[in-house]
């Protein structure tokens, strides 16, 4: 370690010191997938538990339903697990934000479930990377700073929501609110296997376009019918045109049809965009406009657009550069060479961004293969990123800027 004064180097002893890995095999133990509501509230109970160790407000706050197009065309109402909250020192001149997420993407019935310690250092099991190791290391961090005799100079919010891994949509005027008046945020996405974070991302919309057209039978009359799904089809085709190397579009799935002998009547498209600007943003909201009106005229259907993009690209700006620069400094310090590239993945890091706050939003532990069975934790990595996080926001706290 480099350059580091006796009140850093106790506060990486006290970060290193915390029952990170202890805190990521019980947490990754209960299935919290986005739509496990009983799974989020005992996730939630357990976070609340743990972070009540820091002074400060600590809520479970309710989370709004959302709507949601189901395949039969009909939009209901979901419900999501609560969001956590915690809001220390909310009057001081310094203040920031740390932002994750308790919810993973495997459901409760997905056969990942359990913990594989393997001998290469790594554990593999659902949501260690994504983001239960996060979560461990930024409460490591935070009681290392409330060790600290400098902590007074800093406030900070802590918000973890339960529905990231489907796009935040829920908690995004939490996430807007807690990020007014912060100096910068930290989120704790996973950092690659080896180290590097993600640096620029681009945007994301999702979609679900309803197609409805009327059923006729197939050897009979089959002139008299409207068939939705050649129409979704058509659609899906027509919305691909619109590619381009900053702007990706693919259409996912289409729900509908039926028996082979009914002309189908109805058909839900789903389709995911990935500009990597506003104006890209735009392009693409006047190109699905032209295409369901082309598509409804020539195929006679009636067609409604749901959803929209959630999420704006997050570019690295003069404010983010200064953040990136201040972990990377601290890296160094730490005898990490911290690096950054632009990445295709989006994150809460984006809604933040999105709010004027700089914002590094992978200081999760190293770790990989995030969505899937074979997703695995570098457990040695979870003392270093602790400490990486709480030498940054230590530093924040001293210059009382970035």
């Amino acid at each position: 370690m480099i350059s580091l004064s006796p009140v850093e180097r106790r506060l990486i002893d006290v970060a290193a010191d915390q029952p990170m890995l202890a805190q990521v095999e019980r947490w990754a133990a209960i299935n919290s997938g986005t739509r496990n509501l009983a799974g989020l509230a005992a996730m939630a109970g357990e976070l609340a538990d743990a972070f009540s160790a820091l002074p400060g407000d600590l809520t479970l706050v309710d989370a709004p339903a959302v709507e949601a197009v189901t395949n039969d065309g009909a939009v209901h109402l979901l419900d999501h697990g609560q969001h956590l909250q915690l809001c220390v020192r909310p009057d001081a001149a310094v203040r920031i934000l740390l932002t994750g997420h308790m919810d993973t993407v495997f459901p409760v019935d997905h056969p990942f479930q359990t913990l594989v310690h393997r001998p290469d250092g790594t554990i593999n099991g659902p949501g260690v990377a994504d983001m239960k190791s996060g979560l461990a290391l930024m409460l490591a961090a935070l009681t290392a700073l409330e060790d600290c005799p400098l902590a007074s100079r800093i406030g900070y919010d802590v918000l973890i929501n339960s529905d990231e891994e489907t796009g935040s949509l829920s908690s995004a005027p939490l996430i807007a609110q807690a990020a007014q008046g912060k100096i910068a945020a930290l989120t704790y996405e996973p950092a690659l296997p080896d180290g590097t974070l993600a640096g620029a991302r681009g945007g994301t919309g999702n979609f679900s376009i309803v197609v409805r057209g009327r059923s006729a039978h197939a050897g009979r009359n089959p002139d008299d019918g409207r068939n939705a799904l050649v129409a979704a089809a058509d659609m899906a085709v027509m919305l691909t045109t619109a590619r381009s190397p900053t702007l990706s579009v693919n259409p996912a799935r289409i729900d509908g049809g039926g028996p082979n002998n009914v002309v189908p009547d109805l058909a839900i498209l789903r389709v995911n965009f990935r500009p990597a600007s506003l104006d890209e943003i735009n392009r693409a909201k006047a190109h699905i406009d032209a295409v369901v009106a082309a598509v409804a005229q020539r195929h006679d259907v009636n067609i409604t657009v749901h959803g929209g993009f959630n999420r704006p690209p997050k570019p690295i700006d003069p404010g983010a550069a200064k953040l990136f620069a201040l972990v990377k400094a601290a890296g160094a310090d730490l005898g990490l060479d911290i690096a950054w590239r632009a990445t295709g993945g989006v994150c809460d890091g984006n809604n933040i961004a999105a709010c004027g706050v700089p914002v590094v939003d992978t200081m999760g532990a190293r770790g990989g293969a995030i969505h899937s069975s074979d997703e695995f934790l570098l457990v040695d990595s979870l003392a270093e990123r602790a400490a990486l996080s709480a030498l940054t926001i230590l530093r924040i706290a001293e210059r009382g800027h970035l």
